[in-house]
């Protein structure tokens, strides 16, 4: 480890969303550069709630694990911080749908009550988990976050702000589709888009690493994972090549959400549930012509070789293992298909 890394040494640390599989990589790793690790978990945590406290001490080895909701004042202060002095914050809390009402009470009104109760804690620097789609917001969820990253920035603290492109779970939707014979759906010729995709646990370390590289301190920190920029019509020709398969596409055009997203528009004004999946179609949307890599502002162009990486585990890496059942990916909310 260099000399920046040991400058500041052992620190006592809160993470909030750390039930998540990013959460889960990012404790691991702040366990295992020897910090002091409280985590601050809901009653009920995971996917559906189905994750109670005994499971989540277990999900979290090395660090305590304390009930407390954090978007709410009291909570935070009584069972969370606890009157306790703390070093840092590290924050992996995201909206689990991106839907407006979820990204405004946890991308944003979470992380206001989160930041205040970490002033009255004593804490000096604060590591936000955010998302290099910020850098375009045209959907609530983006807003949410760029918004607090603003008051973030403004806060007083010491800030690291850590925007990774797209995740292995956000790419992995499609491999029983390809394990069962199916043809791999993409939008428009499948090079609308690419990514330099990082694992949870590349991701994990990156952001136990904020706390002691003084390079990332107050810095926005977009980060990829190694390896080239990736195509969907890339993705899908390897999964075929793992199982064995010849590759089979096929082409979903764009117009064809713009029409369904119109149509649930329409429909959600006079039946709310559809609202509601309108605005997930949007994101859909957004996904599938939007690159996740670094915007060049002098462009207004997405750009690979300026999208920073970091780890050593590729995307093909996972999925080779997820072909010899070696791995899978939870996908909770996060599967595209």
């Amino acid at each position: 480890m260099n000399a920046v890394a040991m400058t500041h040494g052992k620190q006592r640390v809160c993470v909030v969303g750390a039930t998540g599989t990013i959460g889960r990589a990012t404790v691991r790793a702040l366990v295992r550069r020897g910090h002091d690790v409280v985590c601050l978990v809901r009653a009920r945590a995971g996917v559906g709630g189905r994750l109670a406290m005994a499971d989540l001490a277990q999900l979290l080895p090395g660090a305590a694990v304390r009930e407390c909701d954090v978007t709410d004042a009291t909570s935070l202060a009584q069972q969370g911080f606890h009157g306790e002095h703390f070093d840092a914050v590290v924050s992996c809390l995201a909206s689990r749908t991106g839907a407006p009402k979820d990204a405004w009470a946890i991308d944003h009104r979470a992380h206001l009550e989160v930041l205040q109760a970490a002033r009255q804690a004593g804490v000096t620097h604060f590591v936000l988990l955010s998302a290099i789609c910020v850098q375009k917001p045209l959907l609530a969820f983006q807003q949410a976050k760029l918004a607090f990253e603003h008051e973030l920035i403004d806060s007083g603290l010491r800030w690291s702000i850590v925007r990774p492109t797209a995740f292995f779970k956000s790419l992995s939707g499609q491999i029983g589709r390809v394990r069962a014979g199916k043809p791999f759906l993409v939008f428009g010729d499948g090079r609308l888009t690419a990514c330099k995709p990082i694992s949870d646990d590349d991701l994990g370390d990156y952001l136990a690493g904020c706390l002691q590289d003084e390079h990332r301190h107050n810095r926005i920190l977009p980060i990829g994972g190694p390896g080239p920029a990736i195509t969907p019509i890339e993705q899908g020709e390897r999964l075929f090549a793992l199982f064995g398969q010849p590759p089979r596409f096929s082409h979903v055009p764009v117009r064809l959400l713009d029409v369904i997203i119109v149509m649930l528009t329409v429909l959600g004004l006079f039946i709310p549930p559809l609202r509601a999946k309108a605005g997930l179609a949007r994101i859909g949307r957004y996904y599938a012509t939007e690159s996740m890599l670094a915007l060049n502002p002098a462009t207004g162009r997405y750009d690979a070789e300026a999208t920073p990486a970091t780890g050593t585990q590729t995307l093909f890496d996972f999925y080779a293992d997820a072909a010899r059942g070696t791995a899978a990916a939870e996908l909770g909310d996060h599967a595209v298909f």
